[in-house]
Parts: C-alpha cells; structure tokens; sequence
C-alpha cells in the first residue's frame, strides 16, 4: 500500500559538492551510483562536469527521487531512477541492469527537506505525528517503537544511538507517560523529555531532545545497519580502481565508514584517500549551518 506523503517543493543544499567531485568521478564516462540522490545536486554536478558519464539515482524516499526526476531530467537516458534502501544495492543495480560501476555516493541522514516537512516527524521544532520513516510506506513508525517497545529497550537506543546521558530516565518518563495515554506526537515527546532531563541538564548541549530525536529516527529506519550492508553491496558491484565515497554527519555513521574503509585497506583490498575526513569550510557553513557536523570519507579498490 502506498502512503501519501507531502508534495511540496524538496529543495536541498548539496553538502561538500566540490570535495565530492575531487573524490567521486574517476572515469569520465564511467557509471556511477548516487545511493541517496534526494535532491540530485552532487549528481547534477558530476553529470555537467563529465558528459559521458552516466549514473543510477537511488532514494528510499518517493518524494526525494521525484524532485530528482525533475532536477535530472535534462540528461535524459543518462541517468536511471531507482526506488530502494541502499541496503540492497547490488539487486537494486541488477534490476535496472548495471553489474558494475565507478563509483558509489552516499550522503547520510536526514535531508534538510526531510526536517522542513513537519508532517514526517523528523524534527522536534514542530509538533506533528511521531513518524521518522524515510520510506513512508514502510510499517515501522517511531510511535509505534515508542508506545510498543519495553522500557528497557528504549533507554538501550537512546543510550547506544543517540549517546544520551539521561537514557534511563527518558526511557522510564515514556513509559509512565503511555500508561496515561499514547505519545502520538513529536511535540508530546518533546515534553517527556524536557521533563525527564534535569533542568540544568537541559541548558547545555543544544535542544534537550536532540538526542532522543536522533536515536528514535535511526531506530524507525535501522539506518546503521542499512549503513553497513549498504557499504558492503556497493563493494561488491565496483569495479577494479574505483571509489566510494560516504558523507556522514554524527560519529556513529562515521565510526562505521571509517572502520569498513580501514578494514578493506588492511585485507589489501584498496586504499583509503583521505587519512582525516574532509569536513566543510567557515564560508559553506556560514552558508548551510546544517553543513556544521558533515564528514567525507573516501576509499579506492585496488585496481
């Protein structure tokens, strides 16, 4: 069953564009993956600069590659549409009939159109439905993993994924709270959470719920482990020389990049090409400030 989802305009800043195109082509009319194309910038870019190249656009998010049809559209058969998780890679790239590639793109998280959308429940600004699902077809919705989940559970997510300190006692107010009635709403959940954390607590380190926000949408979309397996896929279809390069933007996405790349390095399997991740300057930050956390990572296969 399909489930509609906003269709208003997805408009997003592509973060460290030019240090992606310093690492991502290698072959000017190579094939290359964008495995979360969202708005099709770093892809717009790499189709302008190279014309033969041509490139598979994938998003889990039906909103996101439709704003890319739109966007891409004007290179015509170079580029080919995929609805998926990059978890499954290798058969989505079967399905359209590209066995091997380049290079492979992925750009982590949440879009900044993803958080605009009140109505996804990404973000602890607004108050709208718990939802948090990057595909919105998928069953699994952060109120159903709130309301459902033992409390044990949930201070373990919130403590692995979201490093939170008040893990326990977040955990132990949900729950006491949904005895009451059911937490529906991000704005609900923004109150449990104030309430749970000490007030001196909750005037340090940015918005209370930040945390919680953060573990709650990995949890929803299994986003690490999808990270992983992602990462693993895209080896498998690139070919000898070519790269994959990962932006991501909290330490626990990085922690998972940075180890796999180590990891094929010291099996002999390639070489990683940035020994500290290329984060974004003053001047794009001051630009994008949701540009302020992002890391790119790259790595080679061996040729």
């Amino acid at each position: 069953m399909r489930v509609e989802v906003s269709r208003v305009a997805f408009v997003h800043e592509s973060v460290l564009p030019e240090a992606v195109m310093t690492y991502w082509p290698t072959v000017e009319d190579g094939i290359y993956v964008d495995a979360t194309v969202g708005g099709g910038g770093h892809s717009a870019l790499l189709l302008e600069r190279f014309p033969q190249a041509r490139l598979v656009a994938i998003d889990q998010d039906p909103v996101a590659l439709e704003a890319a049809r739109k966007r891409l559209g004007v290179f015509g058969e170079r580029v080919k549409f995929v609805e998926g998780n990059f978890r499954h890679l290798e058969s989505l790239l079967d399905f359209v009939g590209v066995l091997s590639v380049h290079g492979v793109l992925f750009d982590l998280g949440v879009s900044s159109p993803q958080l605009d959308v009140a109505e996804r429940g990404f973000s602890y600004q607004a108050d709208a439905p718990l939802d948090m699902r990057m595909n919105p077809n998928s069953p699994v919705t952060a109120f159903r993993l709130l309301n459902m989940r033992p409390e044990a559970e949930i201070a373990e997510v919130l403590h692995k994924w979201g490093e939170e300190r008040w893990a326990r006692r977040i955990a132990h107010f949900v729950v006491e709270a949904r005895r009451r009635e059911p937490i529906r709403t991000t704005g609900q959940l923004v109150e449990v959470v104030k309430a749970a954390i000490p007030a001196r607590a909750r005037r340090e380190g940015g918005h209370p719920a930040r945390r919680t926000f953060q573990a709650l949408r990995i949890w929803v979309n299994d986003e690490l482990g999808a990270l992983s397996e992602g990462l693993l896929s895209a080896f498998k279809v690139l070919a000898p020389g070519g790269r994959i390069c990962a932006i991501s933007f909290h330490s626990l996405e990085d922690r998972i990049v940075k180890q796999t790349f180590l990891g094929w390095q010291s099996a002999g399997q390639g070489q990683v090409l940035t020994k500290k991740p290329v984060v974004p300057t003053e001047a794009e930050v001051a630009e994008n400030p949701r540009a302020r956390s992002a890391k790119l990572r790259a790595f080679q296969k061996s040729g």
